[in-house]
């Protein structure tokens, strides 16, 4: 007997948060920044922000899990999005937000990869 399939339910993905302007993004650029089990609910909370792999780690999760335009401008630094861009594991569709809000985030990740 053949079944027919069911199709597959959607499930609503939360909204992705972008902020207007990376000058709102203030926060930390050095030292060891613990992030609320919100943001980071799996393994060591506390990023040393001195290494380069822990700060992707950290940008990675605050930009997957922000719920808020403070949860962003407290703990993502603008001038270091620019920067570590092109290196963050990002899901296609939070890089797309927001490389469409900040078209400057892809231009600089062209420009890399072109180099």
């Amino acid at each position: 007997m053949i079944v027919p399939q069911q199709p597959r339910k959607r499930y609503a993905l939360r909204a992705v948060v972008v902020p207007a302007s990376l000058a709102d993004l203030h926060g930390p650029v050095a030292g060891l920044i613990e992030l609320p089990q919100r943001l980071f609910w799996s393994g060591d909370r506390v990023f040393d922000l001195s290494d380069r792999d822990r700060l992707l780690e950290m940008y990675e999760a605050v930009l997957d899990a922000a719920r808020s335009q403070e949860d962003l401008a407290e703990y993502l630094n603008g001038e270091t999005v620019s920067t570590a861009w092109v290196h963050l594991a990002l899901s296609p569709r939070v890089r797309r937000a927001w490389e469409s809000a900040h078209p400057q985030l892809l231009q600089s990740a062209l420009a890399v990869t072109a180099a």
